[in-house]
C-alpha cells in the first residue's frame, strides 16, 4: 500500500539529501533504506541512516518517490519517473524492478465506485510478478 501523497515544499537541499536522491534515481526498481543506505557509505557517502529514512519520507510526501510494502511487511522506495502523475506499477518480485504502467482502470475505477454509491478519493495498483529476466532465470 502507498503511503498517502500530499503535496509539500520539499526540504532544505543538503549534500546528504543529494546524494540520497541521486542513489534513488539510480536505482532500477524499488529498494529497501538499509540497501540504499550500505549502497551510499559503498561508495563513500558519509550519510546515517535515520537521514536516508527521512530523506525517503520527504520525497514519497512531496510525490518524488513511491513506497510499497512487500509482503513481509519491509518498506521499499523507487525515485518516481512522472512526478506529477498519477500512475500504477508492474513490479518483480525477485528483483524488485518496476515499470510504471497506465492501466484502463480508471473508467472502471469511476463506474464500480458510482454503482456501490462511493466517491473515490484514491486508489493504488500495483502487479505484483516476475520479470522477463528472472523469468528466465528461472528456467
Amino acid at each position: 500500500m502507498k503511503a498517502a501523497m500530499t503535496k509539500s515544499p520539499p526540504q532544505r537541499n543538503t549534500r546528504q539529501r543529494t546524494a540520497v536522491r541521486t542513489g534513488l534515481e539510480q536505482e532500477p526498481g524499488f529498494i529497501s533504506a538499509q540497501d540504499l543506505h550500505a549502497q551510499l557509505r559503498g561508495r563513500g557517502d558519509a550519510v546515517g541512516l535515520a537521514t536516508v529514512y527521512r530523506v525517503l519520507a520527504d520525497m514519497v510526501r512531496t510525490g518524488e518517490a513511491d513506497a510499497i510494502y512487500t509482503e513481509e511487511g519491509m518498506q521499499l522506495f523507487r525515485a518516481c519517473e512522472d512526478v506529477d502523475g498519477h500512475h500504477h506499477h508492474l513490479i518483480c518480485v525477485d528483483c524488485g524492478t518496476a515499470v510504471e504502467i497506465d492501466p484502463p482502470v480508471e473508467g472502471w475505477l469511476e463506474q464500480v465506485s458510482s454503482t456501490h454509491g462511493f466517491t473515490p478519493i484514491r486508489h493504488v495498483l500495483d502487479v505484483f510478478g516476475r520479470c522477463a529476466d528472472c523469468q528466465a532465470k528461472q528456467s
